[in-house]
């Protein structure tokens, strides 16, 4: 989707998750019983008409706002950049904590909605009928609204299946075959580098999301989740796999010292000194809009496997919308949501370079078999899509993951800097993330 889908993958600044009284209890405590709004409910409230407020900092969402109003001459949506990822977070905290200045709908992407279904501020869709659109979605987002509980606390917007995207000019300059297994992957690295000192198989100086990522297609589950008790493990063998794997790369200074989102890895993906991403399936308009001068070079392959042909992947980034319980508008607010996630706003998002998060776009041909010429004229969605029904399933993100993804830096992103090795980076991780917790009052593990 657009550039600004890349707050995805940023650290973030820590949000209070402080457990008082009332906080947080099972799930089946947001559900009250209510009949499910109908479609009649629905189509009652938008001929009635009325005001909403939306938070999103998204740039597709503008012209869905757009459209949606125009449909429905009578609603008054009134759309809010109240901050890009943890800024609109902390906006959303306070004015939770102040009882006013809640907007009805809000964007938050998968890692930071535990967070706020675990304090109580967003409404269980079950109530209205949520339930019933499982099958309209992916499994990987799915899981990520349920938020590690039985309640579905918003509705996917989006999905970042991960895939292999590489600079073909490059891998054709050295005569390079796509790696599909990660040994290979490693071995182009060694082969690239010998070749050209200057050029990289990727870039990495520390990054949560990825790391994380990585560790999830590797079969690792690090974070167990059960209401308020939670468990922190980096010793499992998925984060062992990829810590020991990645280091190979970082001790033979094979990454590229580049910062993602820099003016210098714009560059390098731009020059082909940074031949390969491994990265989410909305990367495709970032590399159009940030990377003009390499149209043509790029292509996208299946994410290399631990295993050879075992058909893994992992999300990375993604984002939902959800129901604040402070909104005033629940009904047509629903009404709004459903229009941008599983209808017409849909298509709208798109088009303008939104991963689709909806099976019924990810199997439509015309979203499949289209071609992209900035990718050389390659049905790229195919490769995307397919990565989108193989991505590993049972990933939980922690109630905290704000926090724990913002001292990443401190503790794992020492490795990259000579101060420890990745397993003892992920230990400290391991170690920060369980302190904090016990000091907000989780049961850790």
């Amino acid at each position: 989707m657009a550039i600004t889908r890349r707050q995805a993958l940023l650290m973030g600044t820590a949000l209070s998750v402080s457990l008082t009284a009332g906080a947080c209890g099972s799930s089946d405590e947001g559900d009250s019983g209510a009949e499910p709004l109908s479609d009649a409910d629905l189509r009652a409230a938008l001929k009635a008409g009325g005001s909403i407020t939306v938070w999103s900092w998204d740039e597709p969402m503008k012209p869905v706002v757009a459209d949606f109003m125009t449909k429905y001459p009578k609603v008054k949506v009134d759309l809010v950049n109240a901050g890009t990822n943890t800024d609109e977070y902390t906006a959303l905290q306070n004015a939770v904590k102040a009882g006013k200045g809640v907007p009805d709908v809000a964007m938050i992407e998968y890692y930071a909605l535990p967070q706020f279904a675990l304090a109580k501020s967003l409404v269980d869709l079950r109530e209205l009928g949520a339930e019933k659109l499982k099958s309209s979605f992916t499994k990987g987002p799915w899981n990520a609204v349920r938020a590690g509980t039985d309640g579905v606390y918003g509705l996917p917007m989006d999905s970042g299946p991960m895939a292999l995207f590489y600079n073909k000019e490059v891998f054709d300059k050295h005569k390079i075959k796509v790696p599909e297994t990660w040994e290979e992957y490693f071995a182009v690295a060694e082969k690239l580098h010998a070749a050209d000192p200057k050029a990289y198989i990727t870039n990495d100086t520390g990054d949560a999301g990825f790391t994380t990522s990585m560790i999830w297609q590797a079969g690792g589950k690090p974070y167990s989740v059960d209401g308020t008790r939670v468990g922190v493990d980096f010793t499992d063998a998925g984060s062992r796999k990829f810590a020991e794997s990645w280091q190979r790369l970082i001790d033979d200074k094979l990454l590229a010292p580049s910062t993602s989102w820099s003016d210098e890895w714009y560059k390098g993906l731009g020059d082909g000194s940074i031949a390969t991403l491994v990265i989410g399936a909305w990367m495709p308009a970032s590399l159009q809009a940030g990377v003009k001068a390499a149209a043509g070079k790029w292509r996208v392959a299946p994410m290399p496997q631990w295993e050879s042909g075992a058909g893994k992947s992992a999300e990375n980034g993604g984002s939902s919308l959800v129901l604040t319980k402070a909104g005033a508008e629940k009904t047509l607010a629903y009404a709004f949501l459903k229009y941008a996630t599983v209808g017409a706003g849909v298509q709208t998002r798109i088009d303008r370079g939104t991963f689709p998060a909806t099976t019924e776009h990810l199997d439509s041909p015309s979203f499949r078999d289209k071609k992209v010429a900035y990718f050389g004229g390659q049905r790229i969605n195919q490769v995307l899509a397919e990565s989108a029904q193989q991505v590993v399933p049972g990933w939980s993100y922690l109630p905290y993951q704000v926090y724990a993804n913002s001292v990443f830096n401190d503790t794992v992103g020492k490795a990259y800097v000579g101060g420890a090795s990745l397993r003892q980076g992920l230990k400290s991780w391991q170690e920060a993330s369980v302190k904090y917790g016990k000091e907000q009052g989780f049961t850790v593990q």
